[in-house]
């Protein structure tokens, strides 16, 4: 009999499996992790949250599962779930500190950021590309959490939810600023990441892959790289100002190039040797990328 994960409908029914009194708000809080009591056994097969989940852990002894890959948080960071995502729990995940912070989008819903936090690329990320933080970045996250769990402690009145979106709109800004940082400081890693995609595209190509199984594609790349399709174009983005699909088209038009000044070829077979379905879509974007049409390209390189 096949299994399926655990939905979490309700806040109320997440707190109470994990042995936490009712929250204060229906709609928003926090546990902290040191008094969350649950066994993973009873969620081997994962859990789905209908609702947003931001993980900051402080400290951690064990690993995440997401899909195949394990992710080790022993330094602590950030995490981020958005609601339907299925969640892998293991035996060995149960040992960690720091606070996670629930939120219904019915309680976003009646503020701008209802539609704004769909922007938060972070909310597609996978937990292995989770966002480290240095010790004063820390100290911002943990202050964000305690006024958050602070003013749901207090009593709930008219204003409470306006100041409490204020500083869940100052805790996605800060992750947002501290992404863009990390992305900056990691250089080395990056630049490998950068350095196998061109391999992946390159190899793709030249390989007459693309003759075979069409264009290459953002999620198929990122698979490749072991990285979430959202997380490999933001990553792109700070390296070379371009999204993945951007960087696919330049490789694109190099190759295109580069069968172009081979007179054997016709712009027709140059497209299909690409992927392209319909050449009509490889003059388009050889067009839109370099002003000539394949053809008048083709005819510049005899003068």
């Amino acid at each position: 009999m096949k299994k399926h994960p655990v939905e979490f409908k309700s806040l109320t029914q997440l707190h109470k499996a994990m042995g936490q009194p009712a929250p204060s708000h229906p709609l928003i809080g926090i546990i902290n992790y040191g008094e969350a009591i649950f066994d993973p056994k009873d969620y081997e097969d994962g859990i789905i949250l209908d609702f947003y989940k931001i993980s900051f852990k402080t400290s951690f002894s064990g690993k995440i599962r997401y899909g195949q890959g394990y992710y080790d948080f022993e330094e602590g960071g950030m995490a981020f779930t958005a609601p339907g995502q299925v969640l892998r729990m293991q035996d060995e995940e149960a040992d960690y500190d720091g606070m996670t912070l629930h939120i219904h989008p019915d309680f976003l819903r009646p503020y701008a950021l209802g539609a704004q936090i769909k922007q938060f690329g972070f909310f597609s990320y996978s937990a292995a590309e989770a966002l480290y933080l240095s010790e004063s970045e820390k100290a911002k996250i943990l202050h964000i959490y305690r006024f958050i769990q602070d003013e749901l402690s207090e009593r709930i009145d008219k204003f409470s939810q306006d100041v409490i979106i204020s500083q869940i709109e100052l805790l996605l800004n800060y992750s947002n600023r501290f992404y863009d940082r990390q992305f900056l400081t990691r250089k080395a890693v990056n630049n490998d990441i950068l350095t196998n995609l061109e391999g992946l595209i390159d190899t793709y190509l030249s390989d007459q892959k693309a003759l075979v199984n069409g264009l290459p594609s953002v999620n198929n790349i990122a698979d490749q790289l072991n990285l979430t399709p959202r997380y490999l174009s933001d990553l792109l983005r700070n390296l070379t100002g371009q999204t993945t699909q951007q960087f696919i088209h330049g490789k694109l038009i190099d190759k295109a190039k580069e069968y172009l000044a081979k007179d054997h070829l016709t712009v027709a077979e140059v497209a299909y040797q690409l992927g392209f379905e319909y050449p009509q879509s490889f003059n388009k974007l050889f067009k839109s990328k370099t002003s000539l049409s394949p053809l008048e390209y083709k005819k510049s390189l005899l003068n």
